[in-house]
């Protein structure tokens, strides 16, 4: 018998392996831009894995911006979830139509590559619907794209995905705080086919104690966090892949071949520390105060308690 050839063998790979697949799609959306696998990189998709098999329900990915959490959450993801069951239903939400819209034909590129034809072969875009706002697939499955405060009356879903429902400038409105929360509550939710077994996904910079994050967190102990601050505060222990892990010690920083301790220094400056605090290390006020730039400045109002989900302590946790 001939021994497998390339594609065979790669195509084998991205079908059983979420990070190696996730290096592919970025591959395929930043030609010329070199992807870097680091540890956080593979906790968010060791993440995702877990979703995909059922075993967590509910789950929140706070990352600093520019993780990749969004090509993760809301391209890859439901690619890779449709490549092995082209029936499901995916709903992907975020906070604008035209991040909305990009995100949507992020995930058309993937999924119509010869690689990924490769690998999932019956996973095809059917005649019907092929939008920027929904593709639906041969075997009925769909990625179903709009934004926050999107109709979605009638149409319902497997998962779904929330990336980054706020700007982090609307935080510092309560009324649109409140209008993102109670249209999560009130018709997002209900848009799960089977409240059993549809998973939920929120990825997104913490922006306010009482944004989304803070909203579902207050409201129910069944969410799972995968909390990454920028600089480790403690002593913690990530969920890798195949059954590793990542020890990260105080003062360590998250990818220190992009952001090292001196950009950070820069842009807690240049962003002022509220809102370096808020997005770069998960503390978070209540009250919308002025943002200061200097460095030693301390975070003003109440900081945020950090979810751990201490009964889940496999995606994270301190010691």
């Amino acid at each position: 018998m001939a021994p497998p050839d390339h594609h065979q063998v790669l195509s084998a790979i991205l079908r059983s392996d979420f990070p190696s697949f996730l290096h592919k799609v970025f591959q395929t959306l930043s030609p010329g831009q070199r992807f870097v696998r680091a540890w956080a990189v593979e906790a968010i998709a060791h993440a995702l894995e877990r979703v995909r098999r059922g075993e967590i329900k509910r789950l929140i990915i706070n990352l600093p911006p520019r993780s990749l959490k969004s090509i993760a959450a809301s391209v890859a993801f439901p690619a890779y979830v449709l490549g092995h069951d082209p029936r499901t239903r995916i709903i992907s939400v975020t906070y604008a139509n035209d991040l909305s819209r990009k995100m949507s034909n992020d995930f058309r590129a993937v999924i119509q590559s010869a690689w990924y034809r490769d690998a999932f072969p019956a996973t095809k875009i059917g005649r019907f619907k092929d939008s920027e706002a929904e593709i639906e697939l041969t075997a009925r499955g769909f990625r179903l794209a709009t934004s926050t405060g999107g109709t979605l009356t009638g149409r319902g879903g497997d998962i779904i995905i929330i990336d980054d429902p706020l700007k982090p400038i609307d935080a510092l409105s309560e009324p649109k705080r409140s209008f993102v929360n109670q249209w999560f509550a009130n018709t997002l939710l209900s848009r799960l086919d089977d409240k059993r077994t549809g998973a939920i996904v929120i990825a997104m910079q913490r922006v306010h104690m009482d944004d989304l994050c803070g909203f579902v967190l207050g409201q129910s102990d069944e969410w799972t966090v995968l909390n990454i601050p920028a600089i480790a505060e403690s002593h913690e222990t990530f969920a890798l892949p195949r059954g590793k892990v990542h020890h990260r010690s105080p003062g360590e920083v998250l990818s220190p071949e992009r952001e090292p301790i001196e950009v950070l220094r820069d842009l807690r400056t240049q962003l002022g520390s509220d809102l370096f605090s808020a997005q770069y290390h998960r503390r978070l006020c209540r009250r919308a105060a002025p943002w200061s730039n200097g460095i030693g400045s301390s975070v003003l109002g109440t900081p945020d308690r950090q979810y751990r989900a201490p009964h889940s302590p496999e995606l994270g946790y301190r010691r």
